[in-house]
């Protein structure tokens, strides 16, 4: 009997001594008296605001000190527009200090998303809309692969005085290209880059031999292209052309490998 007053007892005095400190880490008490009272922000950011943070962060930061889940608060913090990463630590005795680091947008992506320029997809924000930046499309898994292809074009086209305006990919695979002066490139699904390549190449020799622009070119073609003509600027001087009457030109695949 005396053996088992010893066990109760020292379970009493263990839950006894417990219960304070299971109390005050899970925020039953001790908030007011051990409170986290101050926001600490670091990082390099511009369209995030303090007070989106502050409000992210408030339900975890009214328990304490003791009691602040980091880890849901971090969570709060990422799913806010603009944040790629953040890291929310406490420092004794009152502050809660968050670091973050925001999207750098590199890209539209489809109708309703920003590809970041380290390569991740977040919502597109309404104030972000109308800015000036290209329009690149296609399955999320293969945004690095879309992203490749863009620079690679930019590269090709950019010798030439053109931009590339939206580069997208297709459920099937196929490619697609706007230039920044309004031609369409169809590509297609094999070969991309050789038949950019092959474009890019012969593009000056068709811009000097007609006096009308390029509306569309398609090059899903094995020993060449065709492009569609536009209707010539006011100021341009008329001229025959050679063309069809459909207004659809094949280039050869000899002219297509000229240098």
């Amino acid at each position: 009997m005396n053996a088992l007053l010893r066990i109760l007892a020292w379970l009493l005095a263990v839950t006894l001594v417990a219960l304070p400190v299971v109390a005050v880490l899970n925020g039953w008490v001790g908030a007011e008296r051990w409170p986290l009272s101050r926001l600490r922000v670091t990082g390099q950011f511009e369209r995030v605001q303090a007070e989106q943070l502050r409000a992210a962060v408030a339900p975890y930061a009214s328990r304490g000190f003791f009691a602040a889940d980091l880890d849901a608060a971090q969570r709060a913090v990422e799913r806010l527009p603009w944040i790629e990463h953040a890291q929310v630590r406490k420092q004794w005795p009152d502050v809660l200090e968050i670091q973050v680091v925001e999207h750098v947008p590199f890209a539209f992506w489809d109708d309703d998303k920003l590809l970041s320029e380290r390569g991740q997809l977040f919502p597109l924000p309404q104030d972000l809309a109308s800015e000036r930046l290209p329009r690149l499309g296609g399955p999320p898994a293969r945004s690095a692969e879309v992203v490749e292809l863009y620079n690679e074009a930019r590269g090709l086209f950019a010798p030439l005085g053109y931009g590339v305006a939206q580069l997208g990919m297709d459920a099937r695979g196929s490619w697609s290209m706007t230039l920044d002066n309004g031609i369409e490139v169809v590509v297609g699904r094999d070969d991309a880059r050789a038949r950019l390549q092959r474009f890019a190449r012969v593009l000056p020799q068709l811009l000097v031999q007609q006096a009308r622009p390029i509306a569309r070119a398609d090059l899903r073609y094995t020993n060449g292209f065709t492009l569609a003509w536009g209707t010539p600027a006011a100021s341009a001087p008329s001229s025959p052309s050679p063309q069809a009457p459909t207004g659809t030109a094949r280039t050869q695949s000899q002219q297509a490998s000229s240098t």
